[in-house]
């Protein structure tokens, strides 16, 4: 799930690949093409620890297996090894997802939020539905210029019982997500909350998609940029954690 692992680049296994024929016996080089598209591999050591969070966000339904999904139990822990890990001091968070499972969305976006080391986050295409918490849980977030953010209420897949305790439940989950969103950026909670409830702009539902500049303008996304901004914005803020020359120790 990420560009790097806890101690240095990913590196494609040597040896044949296992499979029958030609493919069997492929080299190294012929499965780095095979499986990345390309020769070589960057070998550079890197403090920062890049995490995407791509297609559907998978918790605890298994989703069928041509869905593109991000497990929350596969980032969780990559995110307790970059806390720990001396050796990396900033965390990338690059997002192009559809949404997903609530509670694993805000599960992900209160530990990217509860890290002591700087975090960024950018948004790539989309960061839609619970995408959105994820999105602005960074000490500083970015969004291209073309991404869109999905901005709706909260729904239930499958049976649901008819009563008020339904009702009752879906608005407290609601409200969890709103809470966490106005906390974690510059939108204010009535902002957030007309913009989650505007009919007529999304086709039979109830939402609206925000553009990049529009996010920016509403506060909800820190600023319009790409990957360079984003890197150049992570250590501006690794930089200033440090401390002094000659003081020793760390910023707390």
């Amino acid at each position: 799930m990420s560009a790097y692992d806890m101690t240095g680049p990913v590196n494609p296994p040597e040896g044949p690949v296992p499979g029958d024929g030609e493919q069997g016996r492929a080299s190294g080089p012929v499965q780095a093409v095979q499986q990345l598209g390309q020769t070589t591999v960057p070998q550079t050591e890197s403090n920062i620890f890049c995490m995407t969070i791509i297609g559907q966000i998978e918790g605890h339904i298994v989703l069928p297996p041509q869905n593109k999904t991000t497990k929350y139990e596969h980032l969780i822990p990559q995110l307790a090894a970059a806390e720990q890990n001396p050796k990396i001091e900033g965390i990338l968070v690059v997002l192009n997802t559809v949404g997903g499972d609530v509670e694993a969305g805000l599960a992900i976006a209160e530990m990217i939020a509860s890290l002591t080391k700087p975090k960024v986050t950018l948004v790539l295409g989309g960061g839609h539905s619970i995408g959105v918490p994820i999105a602005v849980a960074g000490d500083r977030s970015f969004i291209a210029e073309t991404a869109t953010m999905t901005i709706h209420p909260i729904r239930l897949n499958g049976l649901v019982i008819g009563v008020p305790q339904t009702f009752e439940y879906l608005d407290k989950m609601q409200e969890r997500v709103v809470r966490f969103v106005t906390s974690h950026s510059g939108i204010s909670e009535a902002r957030f909350k007309e913009l989650m409830f505007k009919t007529g702009e999304l086709t039979r539902d109830i939402g609206t998609t925000v553009i990049g500049p529009d996010a920016v303008k509403d506060g909800l996304i820190d600023a319009v940029g790409g990957i360079g901004d984003a890197l150049a914005e992570l250590n501006r803020l690794i930089a200033q954690r440090k401390p002094p020359a000659g003081t020793g120790g760390a910023l707390q």
